[in-house]
Parts: C-alpha cells; sequence; structure tokens
C-alpha cells in the first residue's frame, strides 16, 4: 500500500506530466490530460484515483518519472489502510452535476422563478393575442414548454415559453384552418427540431459572428421596449407615476438589499397599492380570460394525410427554424451573462421535446424567450429549478389564484420589462462604433434594423450572417498576392501563388497571366496556396487552357493533397478531351 501522495489544492501547486509546478487549482480537481483526481486532504475511508503515472519520493508524477535531482513537491502523509485507489464512478460524476444543475442555488432560483412566472402572464396572453387564438393556448404553452425544458433542455437558467417571434408565423395558419391545425403543426415542430439535435445542428451556432450576436441582442432589447409603448400611450399620469416607481424600486432596492429580488418586490408593492388605493389603471386581467381549469391531454383533431402534411410542413419548417434560431442566440447571450457553457444540440433536442408536449396539451409552439431569460438571471436564477418553478407557479397563479392575479398593474410589469430592455441592450457597441472595424458595425447595425424594421429576428439574423460572410470573404481575397520570375534565357517563366484561391479570388488569380509573353513554358506554384471551390478550379484549367493554345507548355507543381483531389474530380485540363480540343483547333 502507498504511503503519501502529493497535494492538490488551494495552497499547493499541482504536478505536471513533466514534474514542473505549474498553476494552483481548487479541492478535488482534475490533472490535465491524464484524469487523475488527487483530494487535498486523505482520512481512513478517502481514495485517490490514478490512471498512469509514478511516485517518486511520495509525490505523485505523471507520465515518467521526472529526474531524481529534481526538487519535489512536499508529501502528505495518509493512513496506510485508505482504500484503494479507484476511479470516481460515472454515478458520482451524475450525481454531481445533478447536484449543480438543481440544486446549488436552491434560493436564488425558486425566487427568479416567481418573479420570471409573473412577468410571463401578460406576455403569453399578449401572443395568444397576436397568433389569433384564446389566452389559455398561450398559457398552457408557456406552462408546458418552461416545465420539460427545465429537464430536457441543454442551457440551464434559460426560460422557454409562448414567444411573438413565433405567434408571428402562426397567424396565417390560425386565420385559414384554425387551432386543430396550429397544434398539429406544433407537434411537426417539435419532431423537426429533434431532428436537429440529433443531427447536431446546434454546432452551426459557431458561424454566427459576434456582430451580428450583439445586433440581435440590440435589435431585441428596443423590440421589448416598443412593447411596452402601447401601455404608455394615452394613459393617465397616474401609470407614469407607477412605472417610475417600479423603475425606482428596481435600481434602487439592491444597494439596500438583494435578499429578494427587485422586480419581484416592485411587482407586489405596485399591485398592494393600486389594490389599496382603487385605482383605475389598465391590470392584467384587462388582457384576456385567464383559465380556470388544468391543461388536458388532447390529439389534434386532423385527417392524418398528405393533404395535412402538405399543409402544416411549411409552417412547421419555419417554425422549427426561428425557435432554434432564437434559442441558439438566447443560448449564447445566457453564456455569457453567467460566464458558464451551454449544450446547444441538446437545447435543440429539448425544444423539440417541449413542444410536442405543447402540443399535446393544447399549448401552441415556442422557444427559449432572452427577456424572461434576463429577467432570471438578474434576479438571481442559474439552475434547472428556476425554469421548473416558473412554468408550475405560472399554472397555478392562473389556475388557482386568478382573481389576485387579474389585479396586478400592468405599469408593474412594464416597469420590469424596460429594466429588461435596459440591461439587454449592449451599451458599449454604440461606442465600438468609431472603434471596431467598419465591417463589424456594418453588420451589427444591419442586423439591428432589419430585426426591428420586419419585427422578425430569423430575417435579421440572416442578413447578419450574410454580411459576415461577404466581408469575411472579401477580406481573405484581398491576402491572394502573385509572383513571378523569368529565366535568364527568356523561354520560362514561374509563378509563384500566395493565398486562397476560390470564388472571390479565382478572378484576380487569372488576370494575373500574362498569355501575350512569349514563352516556351510556364511554371505555376501552387505550394503556398489552396484551391477551395469549383471556382477556383476552373479559373486554373481556363488559365492552363489559354496557355496551350499559345503553344506554351504548363507544369503545376506544389498543389496539396486537398487541392490534388478537388482538382483532379473536376479539372479538365489533365484530361484526354482537353487535348483533343486543343488538336482540333
Amino acid at each position: 500500500m502507498l504511503n503519501s501522495c502529493a497535494i492538490v489544492g488551494p495552497a499547493y501547486p499541482q504536478v505536471s506530466e513533466t514534474g514542473k509546478k505549474s498553476e494552483k487549482w481548487g479541492t478535488d480537481h482534475v490533472f490535465p490530460k491524464k484524469n487523475v483526481v488527487c483530494p487535498p486532504f486523505w482520512g481512513p475511508q478517502q481514495t485517490v484515483g490514478y490512471n498512469t503515472g509514478s511516485f517518486v519520493n511520495g509525490a505523485l508524477f505523471l507520465g515518467h518519472p521526472p529526474d531524481p535531482a529534481s526538487s519535489l513537491l512536499p508529501a502528505i502523509p495518509f493512513p496506510s489502510n485508505a482504500a484503494a485507489p479507484q476511479w470516481p464512478g460515472a454515478k458520482d460524476m451524475l450525481s454531481k452535476s445533478i447536484h449543480q444543475d438543481w440544486f446549488s442555488n436552491i434560493r436564488g432560483d425558486l425566487l427568479a422563478g416567481l418573479v420570471v412566472a409573473l412577468a410571463l402572464i401578460p406576455e403569453a396572453i399578449a401572443f395568444s393575442i397576436i397568433a389569433g387564438v384564446d389566452p389559455k393556448v398561450g398559457l398552457y404553452a408557456s406552462f408546458c414548454i418552461a416545465v420539460v425544458i427545465a429537464f430536457a433542455g441543454g442551457r440551464p437558467g434559460m426560460i422557454s415559453a409562448a414567444t411573438g417571434a413565433m405567434a408571428l408565423v402562426m397567424v396565417t395558419l390560425v386565420k385559414s384552418h384554425g387551432l386543430e391545425y396550429l397544434l398539429a403543426a406544433t407537434l411537426l415542430t417539435g419532431v423537426l427540431q429533434i431532428l436537429a439535435g440529433v443531427f447536431r445542428l446546434g454546432g452551426l451556432m459557431r458561424f454566427v459572428s459576434r456582430s451580428v450576436v450583439t445586433g440581435f441582442v440590440n435589435a431585441l432589447a428596443i423590440l421589448i421596449f416598443m412593447a411596452q409603448l402601447p401601455e404608455l400611450i394615452n394613459v393617465s399620469w397616474v401609470v407614469y407615476v407607477m412605472t417610475a416607481a417600479g423603475l425606482g424600486i428596481i435600481y434602487l432596492l439592491p444597494h439596500l438589499t438583494k435578499a429578494v429580488p427587485s422586480p419581484l418586490v416592485c411587482i407586489v408593492l405596485l399591485t398592494a397599492v393600486s389594490i389599496a388605493l382603487g385605482l383605475d389603471i389598465r391590470t392584467v386581467g384587462d388582457m384576456g380570460e385567464l383559465p380556470d381549469s388544468l391543461p388536458v391531454f388532447l390529439i389534434p383533431d386532423v385527417p392524418l394525410n398528405l393533404e395535412t402534411l402538405a399543409i402544416i410542413l411549411p409552417y412547421s419548417a419555419t417554425l422549427a427554424v426561428v425557435g432554434l434560431l432564437e434559442s441558439m442566440m438566447t443560448a449564447t447571450i445566457v453564456d455569457d451573462l453567467t460566464d458558464t457553457t451551454s449544450d446547444k444540440n441538446r437545447e435543440c433536442a429539448g425544444q423539440g421535446i417541449a413542444n410536442i408536449a405543447a402540443g399535446f396539451m393544447g399549448g401552441m409552439a415556442g422557444c427559449a424567450m432572452i427577456g424572461q431569460s434576463v429577467i432570471n438571471v438578474k434576479s438571481g436564477g442559474r439552475g434547472r429549478l428556476s425554469a421548473l418553478t416558473a412554468g408550475t407557479v405560472l399554472l397555478i397563479l392562473v389556475v388557482f389564484l386568478g382573481p389576485w392575479v387579474k389585479q396586478i398593474p400592468m405599469a408593474a410589469l412594464v416597469a420590469v420589462m424596460i429594466m429588461v430592455s435596459i440591461g439587454t441592450f449592449s451599451w458599449e457597441s454604440i461606442r465600438n462604433l468609431r472603434t471596431h472595424p467598419k465591417s463589424s458595425s456594418i453588420v451589427m447595425v444591419a442586423t439591428v434594423v432589419v430585426v426591428v424594421l420586419t419585427h422578425d429576428l430569423a430575417k435579421g439574423v440572416f442578413v447578419g450572417v450574410l454580411l459576415s460572410a461577404l466581408f469575411f470573404a472579401a477580406k481573405v481575397s484581398r491576402l491572394f498576392r502573385m509572383e513571378s520570375a523569368l529565366d535568364p534565357d527568356g523561354a520560362h517563366r514561374k509563378y509563384s501563388v500566395h493565398g486562397q484561391v476560390f470564388f472571390a479570388s479565382s478572378e484576380r488569380f487569372a488576370d494575373a497571366f500574362d498569355f501575350r509573353e512569349t514563352l516556351d513554358r510556364v511554371s505555376i506554384d501552387v505550394s503556398n496556396s489552396h484551391f477551395w471551390d469549383i471556382t477556383a478550379v476552373n479559373a486554373l484549367d481556363k488559365v492552363v487552357l489559354k496557355f496551350r493554345r499559345e503553344g506554351v507548355m504548363v507544369d503545376i507543381i506544389g498543389l496539396n493533397e486537398a487541392s490534388t483531389t478537388l482538382v483532379d474530380r473536376y479539372g479538365i485540363h489533365d484530361k484526354p478531351e482537353a487535348h483533343v480540343g486543343l488538336t482540333d483547333q
């Protein structure tokens, strides 16, 4: 039995593979590369797990033992009756993951979930009205999606429910075919999103530039603020006073105490004041009728045939794309806010499962909500419990506490949403307009403008991604250059190609050659370049065949393996028919 082991903990540097001291780690961390776990203290029942390594003078080293003459870390003895070394099991890691996701922030998640539930009610009703369905459709959807995504989603702390972006897509379907077809479209949307997760389409988010994300965030902040304007136009002065008071509570209370989320205090206090003074202002009850019963399982009453599929598939495909796009963007924003990572592919599948559950419970399709997610994070929500709480409390409020919920003044919720708008907007991006590259600023501004004008997040992000790709292609094409040298005999010229040859630079590549020069032979050295697409191969064919028509021999040297494969498959200059064509001429 080993009698000692090098300690790894807050006060001790870690041992690397070469036996040298490296950065400090906290307790119970993992060695890089070799996955050796070394707790900071061993008792009779504690163990140390290892994969490969060496114990030299009582210190644990990975790989080969270090030079005996080198200085070693101090060895910390542990009882000889300690348990045998073993790997921490998958069961232990799963238990730690569950604790982190669900129970690491119970108080914060519960309070944040309560705030989100209150803010969800008027939005779910408003989105139902936009889609042209009964308010309970949006409320049931928000409940189902929030609860299911808490278990199935890939981004703890993110809130999903019925959204305006999805509601806009449904309008035509509801008008032309009714609610039952909307429910069927919701189910198909879920299936398509699950397939997106299975095929790992969440990874496509890496093609969305930071400028697009910033534009998306700013546009959404503007839309959130604009959505509050109807509650602030043509109203009495009391509404302005209540809204200002709500903002005062939200921003000033945290300086006194952070024990309770300030948005929750805002809603409770303003509701109490409104009831006590009998204020004649708009309330949640004025938005629409709240349901008085729990949702029940149902199957959409539509014919199961190809005609039905042809009707709902275009809407379902659009809903799936819009929902996943908004969810992936929201997940990226929550990642930044919490300095953590998320599983985008799991989130794709989770959104699909949640939408299927909503469809079977009489709800419409939904997705992640950046506004509610920001409220959740700002109110202290970090784990899955916050989304579960939001969905559960939402149902309890509207079904069992409806008479009280109806009396919540809209001014209180407007104050909360204004806070979300202000907090969501990237104010730094305004200052960066003068310092960031013009291309990045154009992409950000274009994304904002398209989203605000169309109220369609998908169109704005599409335009932003398209502009980013065009600017990138233009930038890479400018890195292309051509050098040439003529041999002393004047009969041979060597062209050296540097950079990337693709659709944006292929014209410059072809124009760089002088076909009128009298030569016997031309060498084209492409060892410092890469041919990326068919356009580049066509440009190479064009150059080679032009020289051959002038009676000049052409040698291509230095093609890398990938470029060779592309040229062999799609090029014609080295094919027999190319030579036949030249002979005929």
